[in-house]
């Protein structure tokens, strides 16, 4: 028996590899064994208990003000000690978090083969997303099995000097989980505590502007003048609501709070849970966000997404047209949002067209393709 350890420790790492998880249960030729470093504590163990996913190891690495350097190096230290004890004959990765990173490099010092899923993506910019290109470049090039969710991530590897006899095109995970989720909330629509009565009342007779930011680099001006943009569009648009569930970062919170802060139609809540941001999502108008996995989730639901960063590496729903750069000047942010609220031929031109980040059978590609990869690979061996 194989025994494969999954690592993660983000929320969206959780929420992209819970299907895969539970595509491994149904194998009982694998010996799985889900490990977090808990990055993020609270946002992780919500996504957890939506999945009914329990953690064999939690590392519990989460610290108050952590910079990244002083997680990496804990998590270099930890992963170690956790791969000699475990010995995983398949380390199984997602995304570009630091975790991944990380957790590819400790295995890569331990000789355990690694597998990547959402392989390849790309800006070509190190510091955009931050540190979150770098992380995935750099996981790509410790990797041994690549799962590219999209021919255009499986290029860019290939052009990056990757064999293309290791990398598997397979839909994007999170699909799976938004098809999990999206059936939960229709047939039994969540309690969301953190939204006001007010709020709550007012969501089936008023349309929904759902917001979202966090990204390292927009911190400062950039976070400056998106609430710049989402105020003005507050005054000309009264009869819409706008909810902004706000990043627990002090640089996210900060702007936000002093800017948006007591207008009568903004509503700044905390963090919301899985379930209950897929139920939002779901019934929006239109989302302004600067998050990779809302660009991938919302053309299913036939949601425009307004992208509030520069450069994306999901560039499929732009090309597709169910996505717009927009960038975090607050005048482009503005007309492109009143354009979509005002244009109904505008709008329904982004709300019309089919994912291109699959159909939601990703986790049982990634499985498959692990189960042909183990049948090479020596027990705690390379192949």
């Amino acid at each position: 028996m194989k025994r494969i350890s999954i690592i993660f420790g983000t929320r969206p790492e959780a929420i992209k590899l819970c299907p895969v998880i539970l595509e491994l249960k149904k194998h009982p030729e694998f010996d799985l064994h889900a490990c977090v470093t808990a990055q993020h504590r609270e946002m992780l163990d919500q996504v957890l208990d939506v999945f009914e996913v329990k953690p064999d190891a939690d590392l519990d690495m989460m610290e108050a003000n952590q910079t990244l350097t002083r997680f990496a190096s804990r998590a270099l230290n930890i992963l170690d000690g956790y791969y000699k004890k475990e010995k995983p004959d398949l380390v199984l990765v997602q995304g570009d978090t630091t975790t991944t990173f990380i957790a590819s490099l400790s295995a890569f010092y331990n000789k355990i083969p690694i597998a990547h899923v959402e392989a390849g993506l790309r800006t070509r910019n190190k510091y955009s997303p931050f540190p979150e290109e770098i992380n995935r470049i750099l996981t790509t090039h410790l990797a041994d099995l690549h799962f590219a969710p999209t021919e255009w991530a499986k290029v860019n590897l290939i052009q990056e000097g990757v064999d293309e006899r290791r990398i598997i095109i397979t839909g994007n995970s999170v699909i799976d989980a938004l098809h999990f989720a999206i059936k939960k909330v229709r047939n039994n629509p969540p309690e969301i505590r953190e939204l006001p009565k007010e709020c709550f009342g007012r969501l089936n007779s008023h349309p929904l502007i759902l917001i979202t930011g966090h990204r390292r680099e927009s911190f400062g001006q950039g976070f400056e003048s998106i609430c710049r943009a989402i105020k003005v569009l507050s005054e000309e648009f009264p009869d819409k609501i706008f909810l902004y569930p706000v990043h627990l970062n002090p640089n996210v919170r900060k702007p936000v709070l002093r800017l948006l802060g007591g207008r009568e139609n903004i509503f700044l809540t905390e963090p919301l849970s899985y379930l209950a941001f897929v139920y939002l999502m779901d019934r929006s108008t239109l989302i302004l966000t600067d998050s990779g996995g809302i660009q991938e989730e919302a053309p299913s639901l036939g949601k425009p997404v307004l992208v509030m960063r520069g450069i994306s590496e999901r560039p499929e729903a732009i090309e597709a047209g169910s996505a717009k750069l927009v960038g975090t000047d607050h005048k482009k942010i503005v007309d492109e949002t009143c354009r979509l609220l005002t244009d109904k031929v505008a709008y329904d031109s982004m709300t019309h067209i089919r994912n291109p980040y699959g159909d939601g059978q990703a986790a049982s590609r990634i499985v498959n393709a692990c189960a042909q990869f183990l049948e090479n690979v020596e027990p705690h061996g390379k192949p």
